[in-house]
Order: C-alpha cells, then sequence, then structure tokens
C-alpha cells in the first residue's frame, strides 16, 4: 500500500505533468551549434551543443522532494533555425531514395517500412558503481593511447558529455540549500560523482543519469532494463546495517515512479520498460524483494510510466507467478510477462553468449536487447505482411486501391502457378527481396548518425565502445543488430493454409475465382466464403495449419537473421503490433482465408481473434509449435481476458501453460467489454481507465477511435 506522503505526491506530480513547463533545450542546442561552435569540426560540435543544452536547462525544485532532478520533454520550443549538422535523418533519407528510387509505394503500405531512433537499454550501473568521476577516469586513461584520431574525438566527446552531467547534477545542489533541503544537497555533493554506497544514494544516481540520458536520446522506448538487479546489492547492504527497511525502500520506489511519470505525463506511446525478475548468469534466479516491491509499486499507483514488465526465470518461485498474476488482474492492464528460457535460448540461437543472454532486458515496448550492448536502431518500425500476401496473390495489385503496387515485382497472379511450393517460393523470394531493402535502408541511417548523432553519453556506457574507441553508430557497441515488426504473421499463415487446401489439394476454387471474390470483398461469393471460413485457422491446436504458421514464421525470420548489418550485427525479427493492429487492417481488402475487408489483423503471434474458437489453451498449444528459438527481438502475444470468468489462479494457470509451451511473451486486458463501449460513449467518466494496447498501456480515453475500436474487438477468453 501507498503512504500518506506517496498519495499527497501522486496528485501533485499528476498536477504538474498536466501543465510540464516549457523547454528550450532544442533550441538551446541548434543555437550552440550555430552561434558558439561553428567552427569546430563535427564531432566536437555535437559533444559541446549537447553539453551545453544539458549543462543549461532550467532546475525545478519542490519543497516535497527527496530526489533530485526534473525535466520535462513536452512543449518544447522547436528552433527557428537548425544546425543540418546535427541531424542526418533528412540526409539519410535523400541517400536512400537516391539508391532504390521507386519505394514510394512499397514505403506507402508498409512493405518497406519506416526508420525510428530508440530501444536501448544502458549500463546505469556503472555510474553508480564508479560514479561520474570513476568513469571519467576510465576514458581519460583511454584518450593517453588512443588508437586513432576517432578514437581520440570519441574519448575527449564523452568527457565533455560526463562533464555536463556533472555540472547539471551541481546546479540544484545550491537551489536545494537556499530551500533548507540540506539532507537532499549533500546526498547530490556525494553522487553521481562518486560511487553511491547507500539504497538512497543508488537511486538519485540512477535518477541523475537517467534524465540526462534521455535529453541526449530523447526517444521512446529507451529505458532502464533490471532495475531491481543493479539497486538490490545497495538494498540488501542498507537491510542488513539497519539503514532502511523495505517499507521505506518501497516510499523510495514510489517516489522514483511518480518522477518518471511525471515527466512524461500523457505521453503514453513514450515507454520506458522497467524489467524485473530474471535470471543470473549461472542461470539461478535473480528474483529479490525488490523485485516484488516494483511491482507492487505500479499496482499502487495511478500512473502508466514507468513500464514493468516481470521476467520469469527457470522454475520461478510459486510467490512470483502468482504476483505476475495478481499484476494481470489488478495492474490495470499494465502486465507484461516474458519467460526466460524461451527469451535467452532465442538469443542464444542468434549467436549471443549465454552470459550476454542473460542479461537482456526490454527498453520499450516489448523488443528483447542485451542490456547495454546493442545501438538504438533495434526496434525501427513494421512490415504489413498480410499486405505483401495480397499482393502475391493479385499480382501487385492493391484491392484497396485498385492500382498495381510501384516496386513489387512479383507480377504473376495466383491464377499462374499450378502448384503450391512454386507459388510459397517465390512470395518468400519477394518478401525477402523487400525485407533486404529495408535493412539495407537501416544501414544508410546508421551511417549518418555515425556522425551526426554520435550520442556520446550513452556509448559511456554500452560495451564495448570504449575499448573499440567508437560511438555505438560507429562500430563500438557489441551487436549492432537491427530490429522490425512484421505485422500479421498468422493472417498470412491462415491464408496460404486457405489457398493450399482450396486452390491446389481440394480444388474448392479456381486461383481466379478466389482472386475475384477478394475483389468483390465475397459479396456474391458467399458460398466459396463459406468454404474458406471452414478451413481449420492457427489457433485451435490444429497440427497441419499449426504447421503452416511454424512455417511461415521460420521462413520470415530467415529474412532478418540471413542479414548482416554494417557492423556485423544481424536482423531481428520483433513480433509486436503496438499501434501497428488496425493501420495494417486499414490497408487490406479481404483476405484468402474468407476474412473481410475492414477486419482486424492479429496480434503478435497470437491467433487472429475469430480463429481461436476452441479456447485459450488450444490456442496458447498452436503458438507453442511455432519456433520461438528464432525469435531474437522478442515475440508478444495478446491475451485478453472476460473479467467475469479469469481469477489471479486461472491466470496463474495459464502463465504456467504458456511458460510450458516455451512462449516468450504474455499480456492482455481483463476491462469488461461493457465498460470500454461505455469510456467511448462517456469519456470524462473513464479518464483512468487504462488498457494495454499492445506493447505499451494507455489511458483508453486517450486513444484514437480506431485503437479503441481494435481493442473492443478483441476475443475476451471466457474458457
Amino acid at each position: 500500500m501507498k503512504t500518506q506522503r506517496i498519495a499527497e505526491l501522486e496528485k501533485l506530480c499528476a498536477e504538474r505533468g498536466k501543465s510540464p513547463k516549457i523547454s528550450h533545450f532544442i533550441n538551446d542546442y541548434h543555437y550552440s551549434a550555430l552561434n558558439m561552435f561553428s567552427e569546430c569540426e563535427l564531432w566536437e560540435k555535437t559533444a559541446k551543443a549537447m553539453a551545453y543544452a544539458i549543462e543549461n536547462q532550467d532546475i525545478y525544485i519542490y519543497p516535497e522532494d527527496r530526489i533530485g532532478g526534473r525535466i520535462y520533454h513536452r512543449d518544447q520550443i522547436k528552433p527557428e533555425v537548425t544546425d543540418p549538422e546535427l541531424d542526418g535523418d533528412s540526409e539519410a533519407k535523400k541517400a536512400f531514395k537516391e539508391l532504390y528510387p521507386n519505394t514510394d509505394d512499397l514505403e506507402r503500405y508498409h512493405l518497406i517500412g519506416e526508420t525510428s531512433k530508440g530501444h536501448i537499454t544502458w549500463f546505469f550501473d556503472r555510474i553508480l558503481s564508479l560514479g561520474v568521476s570513476g568513469l571519467r577516469k576510465k576514458f581519460e586513461d583511454a584518450l593517453e593511447n588512443p588508437k586513432d584520431e576517432e578514437a581520440e574525438h570519441f574519448y575527449k566527446g564523452v568527457i565533455i558529455l560526463l562533464d555536463a552531467l556533472q555540472s547539471f547534477n551541481d546546479k540544484h545542489i545550491e537551489e536545494y540549500e537556499k530551500a533548507g533541503n540540506t539532507e537532499l544537497a549533500e546526498r547530490m555533493k556525494k553522487v553521481p560523482r562518486y560511487p553511491a554506497e547507500t539504497f538512497r544514494e543508488a537511486v538519485q544516481s540512477f535518477y541523475m543519469q537517467h534524465i540526462v540520458v534521455m535529453r541526449e536520446n530523447p526517444y521512446g522506448g529507451n529505458g532502464p532494463g533490471r532495475l531491481d538487479y543493479y539497486l538490490w546489492p545497495y538494498l540488501e547492504r542498507d537491510i542488513k546495517a539497519g539503514r532502511c527497511t523495505l517499507e521505506e525502500a518501497k516510499e523510495i520506489i514510489d517516489e522514483l515512479f511518480l518522477r518518471i511519470d511525471e515527466r512524461l505525463y500523457g505521453m503514453d506511446m513514450w515507454v520506458e520498460a522497467i524489467v524485473v525478475g530474471g535470471s543470473y548468469p549461472n542461470g539461478c534466479s535473480a528474483v529479490n524483494p525488490l523485485t516484488y516491491i516494483m511491482v507492487q509499486s505500479i499496482i499502487d499507483l495511478d500512473i502508466t510510466h514507468p513500464s514493468i514488465y516481470i521476467r520469469l526465470p527457470k522454475d520461478p518461485p510459486e510467490e512470483l507467478v502468482n504476483l505476475a498474476a495478481r499484476y494481470m488482474m489488478a495492474g490495470r492492464n499494465r502486465a507484461q510477462i516474458l519467460y526466460d528460457p524461451a527469451v535467452t535460448d532465442a538469443l542464444v540461437n542468434r549467436g549471443i553468449p549465454y552470459r550476454d543472454a542473460v542479461e537482456y532486458a526490454c527498453g520499450g515496448c516489448m523488443e528483447v536487447s542485451v542490456q547495454g550492448m546493442t545501438s538504438d536502431l533495434l526496434f525501427v518500425g513494421w512490415q504489413n505482411t498480410a499486405k505483401m500476401l495480397e499482393l502475391m496473390v493479385t499480382g501487385g495489385l492493391c484491392l484497396r486501391s485498385g492500382k498495381q503496387i510501384e516496386g513489387f515485382e512479383a507480377t504473376k497472379s495466383l491464377a499462374a502457378y499450378n502448384d503450391f511450393e512454386s507459388f510459397y517460393s517465390d512470395f518468400i523470394k519477394e518478401c525477402t527481396r523487400l525485407t533486404e531493402i529495408y535493412l539495407k535502408k537501416q544501414d544508410i541511417y546508421s551511417e549518418y548518425a555515425e556522425k551526426r548523432r554520435p550520442s556520446y553519453l550513452i556509448s559511456s556506457m554500452l560495451d564495448d565502445c570504449l575499448e573499440r574507441g567508437r560511438n555505438m553508430h560507429g562500430g563500438g557497441v557489441r551487436y549492432h543488430d537491427y530490429g522490425a515488426s512484421q505485422v500479421a504473421l498468422p493472417n498470412v499463415a491462415d491464408g496460404l493454409y486457405a489457398i493450399k487446401v482450396a486452390v491446389f489439394d481440394k480444388k474448392l476454387c479456381t486461383a481466379s475465382e478466389l482472386i475475384e471474390a477478394m475483389k468483390a470483398n465475397y459479396k456474391g461469393h458467399e458460398a466459396l466464403q463459406a468454404k474458406l471460413r471452414a478451413i481449420p485457422k492457427y489457433g485451435i491446436d490444429d497440427d497441419d495449419v499449426d504447421a503452416m504458421a511454424a512455417r511461415v514464421v521460420d521462413d520470415f525470420t530467415d529474412m532478418y537473421l540471413n542479414y548482416t548489418t554494417r557492423w556485423g550485427g544481424k536482423g531481428k525479427p520483433v513480433i509486436l503490433t503496438f499501434i501497428y493492429s488496425p493501420h495494417a487492417a486499414s490497408m487490406l481488402g479481404a483476405t484468402p482465408d474468407g476474412r473481410n475487408l475492414g477486419k482486424g489483423v492479429a496480434h503478435g503471434l497470437t491467433p487472429n481473434s475469430p480463429s481461436m474458437t476452441e479456447g485459450i489453451t488450444s490456442a496458447i498449444n498452436s503458438c507453442g509449435k511455432l519456433p520461438h528459438k528464432k525469435l531474437a527481438g522478442g515475440a508478444s502475444t495478446m491475451w485478453d481476458f472476460d473479467s467475469s470468468w479469469a481469477s489471479e489462479e486461472i491466470i496463474a494457470a495459464l502463465i504456467k501453460v504458456f511458460c510450458e509451451n516455451n512462449g516468450q511473451i504474455f499480456q492482455g486486458n481483463t476491462t469488461p467489454v461493457e465498460e470500454l463501449l461505455d469510456a467511448q460513449t462517456n469519456p470524462d467518466d473513464h479518464l483512468n481507465l487504462i488498457v494495454r494496447v499492445g506493447g505499451y498501456s494507455a489511458r483508453f480515453v486517450t486513444l484514437p477511435k480506431e485503437l479503441q475500436n481494435d481493442i473492443i474487438a478483441r476475443i475476451r477468453h471466457n474458457g
């Protein structure tokens, strides 16, 4: 339970979050680059302009503060004049178009996705254990003998940014002393400059570095990762020394979470994930008392940030499984559960040693990365795989617009094929070509980010940037992987299986008849539509169609895993839907399995809602037959429940079934459909209704209508 102080603080943070202070950070960044550092080399300009903007942020303190430091991300003043050298996105886009000029249609229909930044975790514990001074010393030592000029510039850039972090911290000290908060002022004199010794010091050190790193890298999806794992040793020592109790630690964590939410209030799609529980490198459970405290804290508080995800180790403690179930029921649709053996197996299969793989976390939605060892191009966007199948069937004709899609090279329709295997082979070949173009797009963006967005501060806390003398985009980070989501793979599996059975195996129709029915949205072809809908679907625990789903997932993951990035990394499929499901569905015409135009598509690896006719256990069993070992970027599933049926006991049992089937990520909603419908009609009565969208949680009434409808339309399992 939250204390009276936390309850009062919760109200204050919400009030401030609703009306955030206006930041001049971006203005300072570009102004200083253009007017103060214009004569500097690019590496130095980017470092000094970022440092100037960090150091000159406004200082906000309040009487109730026990954690120091505060910044705001919303409503930043956009600079009237920008320095084009500071961000290479437009140049990267131009370079991509020069290399691939006929991709407008492919991008419009998300056959080739966009590029975005973010979704990274870092080793913030280096600030906790070494202090800024200790980490700075490592780069000073490296600067004495750099391997080349580029390494020298990198080390100098890191030092400039570490000094800016310390300078911003120090500006708070005098203000807190003036306000009479000498206890916090004294704490901030010690940390983050020097190593933390107590739990309060560790939390303070963590938060100051976190808000400054998030200023340097202001992208949703960057997050702390394993916070309980790195903070627990400090609390454990405090408890043994009698300096802190678990109850006091709970109040500290509550305040930390409220501070994070205040900074991001109303920005629900901005996800900063904390992953609790998990395993040690020796495979033993890393679950500790802070694991339970952090989950209970997010249950207690009326906030949407940070996102708290539970890692279940092998043979998880019964108490942790029950907590996960309670979180699903009482956590107001914010829960996400990850199963360690399934996730680490996929990372090891990708080529990551187990010692690194066990450090995995989610920076944001649910993309899986190794904490502190990847760049921030890990999750960049999505592809509409169901649209790829539609165009393969029609020979490149869009059923929505009636136009031929430029750049789609597979122009033979299904009617030109005499057997399923030839059709399937060409389909995979075309999808592979599109995916390779998409990943090449990330290579181009990475090249520009290396010089224009060196991210010196966060790179100082990533393996192996120090040793290599390079920033994360310049080949410094250990695993330079790119990831994106292949949306609607279950729909592709259902469509392909329907084609195989109806056109080639049982000859229920010809390919031309199927194409004409799809073009007509099955109007006038209702008899054929009924036959197509009667064909088994992925999600009913049918071995034949599940084998097709496994084949599809296997081949689509290879499209990523077989790609080698510019610094020797891999492409990684990240199977999630985020806000993409209604967008993907809006691009589709009728599909080969009898689905009408305008209907939704599947979420992650969850079977499509209308396909789960045999109940949730059968659907989980179908999902368990997929090659999870190849899904190195993470694979989400969405299981929404009828609240009149679901209980903590039932949810705990289903989580165990999910883990036994080697599932990776389990999430869902428990809010009754009736309440969601009422919230659409009477939004003012449901301002605090939180739902799991798919990768993040949000206040339902703030979502676009199409997303609300998508959530309402999902099947509610009731046994």
